[in-house]
């Protein structure tokens, strides 16, 4: 099943954040974005400050409906999302469950 087609799951920590391996893998399916560090990252470009508003808007509307929420960046023209699993120290499969929801709210 696609990434985007999958609900995150609740995460309480003591579980392992996905291997070096693991998280290449998962991020063949979310070109794009990056792994810096411990996280995922992407930066948005916009024509202008209100459309880079109403994209985190709809971030923040998947963010809720997966209690699964990245961290936002907003400036004129541009969101940054940074994305990972603060309760195991890394990353897991939620983020990018996540992140291929977002790209799709640009069909990307």
């Amino acid at each position: 099943m696609a990434l985007a087609e999958r609900k995150c799951t609740a995460c309480e920590g003591g579980v392992e954040p996905l291997s070096d391996d693991q998280a290449r893998k998962m991020l063949r399916e979310t070109p794009g974005w990056e792994i810096v560090d411990n996280r995922i990252e992407r930066t948005f470009k916009f024509a202008n400050f209100v459309e880079a508003m109403g994209f985190a808007n709809e971030i923040t509307r998947i963010a809720e409906e997966e209690n699964h929420h990245p961290d936002l960046h907003i400036s004129w023209g541009k969101v940054k999302v940074d994305l990972s699993t603060h309760k195991i120290g890394g990353l897991s499969e939620n983020d990018f469950i996540v992140a291929a929801k977002i790209d799709r709210i640009l069909d990307l």
